[in-house]
């Protein structure tokens, strides 16, 4: 059985991941609205996605509802299923030329907010939303 006090900071540790992942998801999307030639349309054009019109605006309304849910500990889970795939494809589509073309280092400082996005996204698939939830009024005392 874990203690109260160990499993208030499990709980504690999960509200800053969600806000930490959350508000960068929520910011992101927004500005793909707010400068899509930089940060949406444009940006997927220059990587090659395909119907980059399209997924511009898509990965952009993900990002700001799946960010918005992460954050308010609603669907946590299931929102960071999304946002975990928009991490691997942006890893792949964005940072790994840069790994093939100018080494390691040069990806992995491109890399640190994509990567932590990732883990950060993947620690709420695993761990939920945590006391300090929306969640938590839909699910038992006992679950959390």
């Amino acid at each position: 059985m874990i203690s109260y006090l160990h499993q208030n900071k499990f709980d504690i540790v999960s509200l800053l991941i969600r806000i930490l992942v959350g508000s960068i998801f929520i910011s992101e999307g927004i500005q793909k609205f707010l400068y899509p030639e930089i940060r949406g349309v444009g940006r997927f054009i220059k990587i090659g996605l395909p119907v980059p019109e399209f997924l511009g605006y898509f990965v952009a309304s993900f990002e700001v509802v799946c960010g918005l849910l992460v954050f308010s500990g609603l669907f946590a889970r299931l929102a960071a299923v999304p946002l975990l795939i928009i991490m691997t494809v942006a890893l792949l589509t964005t940072k790994l030329p840069i790994l093939l073309n100018d080494g390691f280092w040069e990806m992995a400082h491109a890399a640190r907010t994509d990567w932590s996005m990732l883990i950060g996204s993947i620690i709420i698939i695993i761990i939920g939303a945590g006391k300090y939830s929306i969640d938590k009024y839909f699910t038992s005392s006992k679950d959390m």
